[in-house]
């Protein structure tokens, strides 16, 4: 329930139909891509300007009230996750390209754009922007900063933070702040990194200069079958090792291809344990050369079937199925869990490898698909919530991922962010001294930590009760947090 006072301040900033209060009305904004944890907020603002935005966060300042910022709600971590006691601040009405700068190949948005959209108004000035998630026709810029978003073609391109010349925000105090700029470089820390990533603890986004990529004159794909997971692996490690960056490079499983198959008619061989995607892009020359290579490489490797792309719509055909990997999985179980950790390339057997044996232990069917190039892998953990403890096993055959990635040297997050999700890994991964540090920044921006409070760090408190340790297996990480 909102405070009266408060509620009668946003009322006068914001027109009726932009404050929601009523149960029905807020029920949608309960959660975002990650379904496990739900929460009604107190109330919804949908600001249209930045001077709204900052009269906003004054007003709950002033009266301590949690403000969680949101973009299109297809976050997979929990990123978004309301404060029932705060308010939902939505950006979806920042959905203005504010400029196109074909010389200095920069475009000025607000973050309300959807990815792709960007792409499409470059377009005309034989630019695109690179960082390209498989929700890109859906998800905004604002929340791809948020969580540093990647995509199948960021091997090459880099991640949102690569991609980045500036961002405008707004403190919690109402104070507007910028990031970054038109030069290449800027003195002093760099605080658009800093911004990039954090999770809508530090800031909210109003303004957001992205960097554009000139299209290449050509791109194919190959597509690659393998007999064996391994040896999948094994080949991507030969393509990295004999020093070709491809565009893209991704992998699917066999429950992956099945699944993406029967959604997509991509014509991808389902006889194949697994398959791998490998782009190469740049000019006719450039590509003829670099696609030989590819194909020598992986035939030395194993595959047991190349195939190259013929034309432009048959290479769109062939990532349209890798990037409807999830909603594919969608289709053939009541719920999944995806997972992100990232790895060293070389660790990729041996954790495929223990995916398997947990697979087989839990009795949970898991399809992989994953950013092979860059080693971030995104295990899809098929279950059904309506089965008593099934919810409570996916949780845990999860942090058990999580916490191998850790083990092998590397990370429990590659693009999706830490959120609630992963809280406890997080206690895994850094010592309570790195801890400390994070909140100190925190504490720099947000003293009151009214911004999406309780996401990405945990406390200190909370790890020494873990003790540090590995997450309690067979019960779900967060009891304090809600759950459908």
């Amino acid at each position: 329930m909102l405070d009266s006072n408060v509620h009668a301040q946003l009322a006068a900033i914001l027109p009726p139909a932009a404050l929601l209060v009523a149960p029905e009305q807020t029920r949608p904004y309960e959660c975002d891509g990650l379904t496990l944890f739900r929460a009604l907020p107190a109330a919804v603002v949908l600001p249209e300007t930045e001077a709204q935005v900052v009269a906003i966060l004054k007003a709950c300042h002033a009266a301590r009230i949690p403000v969680v910022a949101r973009g299109a709600g297809t976050g997979l971590s929990g990123g978004a996750l309301p404060d029932p006691a705060g308010i939902v601040l939505s950006l979806a009405k920042f959905k203005r390209i504010v400029s196109i700068d074909a010389l200095a190949r920069t475009a000025v948005v607000q973050p309300g754009v959807r990815n792709l959209a960007i792409s499409e108004a470059a377009a005309a000035y034989g630019l695109y922007y690179a960082p390209d998630p498989s929700s890109q026709i859906a998800c905004t810029i604002g929340g791809n900063v948020a969580e540093n978003a990647g995509g199948v073609h960021c091997l090459k391109y880099g991640l949102t933070v690569h991609n980045l010349r500036r961002v405008r925000g707004v403190l919690i105090t109402g104070e507007i702040v910028e990031f970054g700029g038109d030069a290449l470089d800027n003195a002093g820390y760099d605080l658009l990194a800093l911004m990039t990533g954090s999770e809508g603890l530090l800031a909210v986004m109003t303004e957001i200069t992205v960097k554009l990529t000139p299209k290449p004159q050509l791109a194919q794909v190959v597509l690659a079958a393998f007999d064996d997971v391994e040896k999948a692996g094994a080949a991507v490690a030969a393509i990295i090792g004999a020093g070709i960056i491809p565009a893209g490079l991704e992998m699917m499983d066999q429950p992956a291809t099945r699944a993406v198959e029967q959604f997509v008619h991509a014509d991808y061989p389902l006889d194949a344990a697994a398959v791998l995607l490998v782009e190469s892009d740049g000019t006719p020359e450039e590509v003829g050369a670099e696609i030989e290579e590819i194909r020598r490489l992986l035939t030395e490797a194993g595959a047991t079937g190349l195939r190259v792309s013929k034309d432009e719509a048959q290479r769109l055909l062939l990532w349209s199925g890798r990037k409807a990997a999830f909603p594919a999985v969608g289709r053939i179980s009541p719920d999944y869990y995806c997972m992100d950790g990232t790895i060293p390339r070389k660790a990729l057997p041996r954790v495929l490898r223990a995916i398997a044996q947990w697979s087989r232990e839990f009795e949970l069917r898991c399809a992989n698909v994953f950013h092979a190039g860059d080693g971030n892998l995104h295990p899809l953990i098929l279950f059904d919530a309506n089965k008593p403890g099934e919810s409570e096993k996916t949780v845990a055959f999860g942090d058990r991922i999580l916490e191998l990635c850790i083990e092998v040297g590397g990370t429990v997050t590659g693009e999706h962010g830490v959120g609630v999700e992963k809280l406890n890994s997080m206690c895994v991964q850094f010592a309570p001294e790195e801890l400390a540090r994070f909140h100190g920044i925190k504490e720099a921006f947000d003293a009151y930590r009214l911004l999406n409070p309780g996401k990405a760090v945990p406390t200190l408190h909370r790890c020494a009760e873990m003790g540090r340790m590995r997450v309690h297996h067979g019960a779900l990480p967060h009891p304090d947090l809600p759950r459908f």
